[in-house]
């Protein structure tokens, strides 16, 4: 396994307080690497590698689509096991394969709340969003023996920096007072993935995450406590959950689950991901082999037309059960009790606005 490729971008916010670290730095070395198994039910088949991270916010490349430059990843690999997952790729960077290795050699960056709260301490830091769930699920199953986020968030809380959470795991609602603390002082964003609402495709495509009604219990109790939530209804999964009813049933359930936003995404193959899935797919549903190659043979993405099609219909359908419209970014702070009721928006009739985070 490669720990010494993995470098500390220049750039990134250093351990003295400023920009500038060497970039051949190595971002873990091999000595600070150890290896462990847990005889339990939930974590069978999986080994952890503990490793001190020398640093943890991570610059998003200029050319990403994302609409935030900075995260926080404190897993590498992810037992949610989804076969789309397109993170699978970094797990080559360690030599790792990035089919069952992706989902049973889980990194876990144990000084990650530590080396968080020195970065944030930076006299160069800004105070920009940090996004976090957006390469590998931060409440996938390790969280809840490794208890990184509580830290994370108190962190985070303390300098009253702003950031937002995407998941699938319903282990957020551990964290929820802390939520409730930071939500109090900075923006906090959250947004809970749900693709579809069909159980049999959900165990086979995503058999490691929690079954989609219990996300859409996340959301339900996140609004109950005054958190809006979001909803990314990612992946829409080409000729699997893309009928028109099937459209309908997940946003009528996202929407009775009182999601502040959903946001439609079509499945995409990036490179590690798409052997992956396209084993699966051979698999599961040999018929459906030959319409993908059609489907993906320009690369990662649907074709435009379709990507378009499928946001039109959510869009009409989100609209039709109203959901919306919201601010761009489904970050926002809780407001008192009694302000609330006065500063509420007017009704209002305008199209529904979509958000990714």
């Amino acid at each position: 396994m490669r720990w010494e490729n993995l470098t500390v971008e220049s750039g990134e916010p250093g351990e003295s307080g400023g920009h500038g670290r060497a970039a051949d730095a190595a971002l873990f070395g091999a000595d600070a690497v150890v290896t462990r198994t847990f005889d339990m039910p939930e974590f069978r088949g999986i080994t952890f590698h503990e490793v001190r991270a020398r640093s943890i916010l991570n610059r998003v490349p200029g050319a990403s689509r994302m609409p935030f430059e900075w995260t926080v990843n404190p897993y590498r690999g992810c037992t949610h096991a989804c076969v789309y997952c397109f993170a699978r790729k970094t797990h080559s960077y360690l030599d790792l394969d990035t089919g069952l290795g992706f989902d049973t050699q889980i990194v876990v960056k144990v000084n990650a709340p530590e080396v968080l709260r020195r970065q944030l301490a930076s006299r160069r830091w800004q105070g920009d969003h940090v996004a976090m769930g957006t390469n590998v699920d931060c409440y996938q199953r390790a969280e809840g023996r490794y208890r990184l986020m509580p830290g994370i968030i108190t962190a985070l809380t303390e300098h009253a920096n702003p950031f937002s959470i995407l998941t699938k795991g319903t282990l957020i609602l551990r964290d929820l007072e802390l939520l409730t603390r930071a939500a109090q002082v900075t923006d906090v964003g959250i947004s809970v993935s749900v693709g579809f609402t069909d159980t049999e495709l959900w165990r086979t495509v995503e058999p490691g995450t929690p079954a989609p009604e219990r996300r859409l219990d996340v959301v339900r109790t996140l609004g109950e406590h005054g958190i809006g939530c979001g909803v990314l209804m990612a992946p829409v999964v080409p000729f699997l959950s893309d009928h028109p009813a099937q459209l309908r049933d997940t946003v009528r359930a996202i929407a009775a689950a009182g999601a502040t936003s959903v946001t439609p995404l079509v499945l995409h193959l990036r490179p590690g991901a798409r052997e992956w899935f396209m084993a699966w797919l051979g698999r599961h549903h040999p018929h459906l082999v030959r319409r993908y190659e059609r489907l993906y043979a320009e690369g990662a993405y649907a074709p435009k037309w379709y990507q378009r099609r499928i946001t039109r219909q959510v869009h009409e359908l989100a609209q039709e059960y109203g959901i919306g419209p919201t601010r761009a970014g489904t970050a926002r702070r809780i407001r008192p009790a009694e302000a609330s009721a006065a500063a509420e928006p007017p009704a209002t009739s305008e199209p529904t606005q979509l958000t990714l985070i």
